[in-house]
C-alpha cells in the first residue's frame, strides 16, 4: 500500500509562485517513480512532469522552463516548484505513482491562478 498526500496549492496571481509537496507512505519511496498531474475543469487530466527513482526528470512542453520536479529521498517527498504561473495553469494538481502494477493518487490540490 502506498500512501499518497499533497499540499501546496492555493490562489495565486499570473506571474507568481507556487510549490507543492506530495508525502508518501511506506518505505518503497526510494523505488517508484513519481509523476505530477493535473486536471482542469471540462478537460482530461494530463501529464505535468514525472521523475524517476534515480532522479531522471520529463516535463509537458507547456510547463518547461517554468516548473521544476524534485524529491528528497530522506523525507519521502516530492515537489512540483511553479513559477511564471498562467491562468491556464489552473488545476487540481495529483500526484502519481504506480507500485506493484498498481496505480496510487493522492487527493489532489487546487491551483489557482488569478488576478
Amino acid at each position: 500500500q502506498v500512501q499518497l498526500v499533497e499540499s501546496g496549492g492555493g490562489l495565486v496571481q499570473p506571474g507568481g509562485s507556487l510549490r507543492l509537496s506530495c508525502a508518501a507512505s511506506g518505505s518503497i519511496f526510494s523505488n517508484i517513480d513519481m509523476a505530477w498531474y493535473r486536471q482542469a475543469p471540462g478537460k482530461q487530466r494530463e501529464l505535468v512532469a514525472g521523475i524517476t527513482s534515480g532522479g531522471s526528470t520529463n516535463y509537458a512542453d507547456s510547463v518547461k522552463g517554468r516548473f521544476a520536479i524534485s524529491r528528497v529521498y530522506a523525507r519521502n517527498t516530492m515537489y512540483l516548484q511553479m513559477n511564471s504561473l498562467k491562468p491556464e495553469d489552473t488545476a487540481v494538481y495529483y500526484c502519481y505513482t504506480v507500485y506493484n502494477r498498481r496505480d496510487y493518487w493522492g487527493q489532489g490540490t487546487q491551483v489557482t491562478v488569478s488576478s
